[in-house]
């Protein structure tokens, strides 16, 4: 979260109730909402780290306002930030665990697969109803189209894990180095 507070001063000062302005105009209506607590808490850290400063700003009534703005440090370690590649989806899937455990243990995988597809679909009912309110073109738009075609992806997903996964069991002995297996033994004949 750093890192967005870092990309939010970087077009220019804002004091803390100014940059939670700027994060729920980009994000807000597809994210959860920032508490102006952790903004500052979080405003604190970097400048601990000397990525941030801040200057009093008189104000006529109560108390002096902190803008924050960058420091060198700070435009390098966004710099840094945004030149780091980001992560890309991984094939390691909970769900799958849980699906190829259920198909070994000889368990029904469609209650599983039924569960996650609906929780899939309910979502992109929510992504839906939320794209009717982000006008095209913002990054709310672009956050609710990217997330919507990854759960069309996973939706794509479970009918293929359907189609496997329903035509029995997986079964051991389809890796021939699994102990156990048919395979060849230790100095290479077969059992």
């Amino acid at each position: 979260m750093r890192h967005v507070f870092l990309a939010l001063l970087a077009s220019g000062p804002a004091h803390g109730y100014e940059l939670k302005r700027r994060y729920d105009a980009l994000f807000g209506s597809v994210w959860d909402p920032i508490n102006v607590g952790q903004i500052y808490v979080t405003l604190g850290r970097l400048e601990r780290d000397g990525l941030v400063t801040h200057t009093e700003v008189p104000q006529e009534r109560g108390a002096d306002r902190k803008d924050y703005e960058l420091t060198e440090l700070g435009r390098k370690a966004l710099g840094g930030w945004l030149e780091e590649p980001a992560e890309v989806p991984v094939a390691k899937s909970d769900l799958l665990l849980r699906l190829v455990g259920a198909s070994l243990a000889g368990a029904d995988i469609g209650p599983l697969v039924g569960e996650h597809r609906q929780r899939c679909l309910q979502s992109l009912r929510d992504l839906d109803a939320a794209a009717g309110e982000a006008r095209p073109g913002t990054v709310a738009d672009l956050l609710i189209q990217g997330t919507a075609l990854h759960l069309q992806a996973e939706l794509r997903w479970l009918d293929r894990c359907d189609e496997v996964l329903l035509a029995g069991p997986v079964r051991l002995d389809l890796f021939p180095d699994t102990p156990g297996s048919a395979g060849p033994d230790d100095e290479g004949t077969a059992r």
